[in-house]
């Protein structure tokens, strides 16, 4: 049977490439959670618009859906460093510290193969979007590279979160799944 084992704070590293990627991880957050704000706004003018004063909406709710897109992936490099993702850590926990470390690499490395070909196809669709001017089929019509472009870039944040992760592992500033031998 293993050691006993702790949850490890999360360190801020002396890496100068990992607090930079975290300080953007940071930045891009804040914009997230401004992002929900103005959508739960909207939301509720939308809802005094058709509530109270019996008009009908044309942008809100369109609008509403592109926002929360956009939170959910610009704020997925600050969820990462929070280390705020659904996790499941009966595996890592039952295993001595080398398998964790390995199993720690191998998630890693996977998570930043399958992120690196959904930030590419993502980037693909913006850039489809911009050249060709597509436009959304609904009355507000507005350009779809605008809220497309949240993708790739949430994407891409969300990778440098995960090199910063895998730098933290490499060199010792994180413990394999914040979980250090006690």
């Amino acid at each position: 049977m293993s050691a006993p084992i702790a949850v490890a704070p999360v360190i801020k590293g002396e890496n100068a490439f990992v607090r930079a990627v975290e300080a953007l991880t940071t930045f891009f957050g804040w914009i997230a959670a401004a992002l929900t704000v103005v959508a739960l706004i909207v939301t509720c003018q939308m809802i005094f618009v058709r509530s109270f004063l019996g008009q009908s909406t044309i942008w809100q709710t369109e609008a509403v859906i592109y926002l929360m897109i956009a939170a959910t992936t610009l704020g997925l490099g600050y969820v990462q460093q929070m280390r705020g993702h659904v996790n499941v850590d009966l595996i890592p926990m039952a295993l001595g510290p080398r398998a964790r470390r390995v199993l720690a690499y191998a998630v890693l490395l996977a998570t930043i193969g399958v992120s690196s070909l959904i930030a590419f196809y993502s980037w693909d669709l913006w850039h489809q979007a911009f050249e060709r001017n597509w436009k959304s089929s609904t009355v507000w019509a507005p350009p779809l590279w605008v809220p497309y472009l949240a993708m790739p870039l949430g994407f891409g944040l969300f990778l440098l979160q995960l090199v910063a992760d895998l730098v933290k592992l490499a060199t010792g500033t994180e413990p394999p799944f914040g979980i250090k031998e006690v």
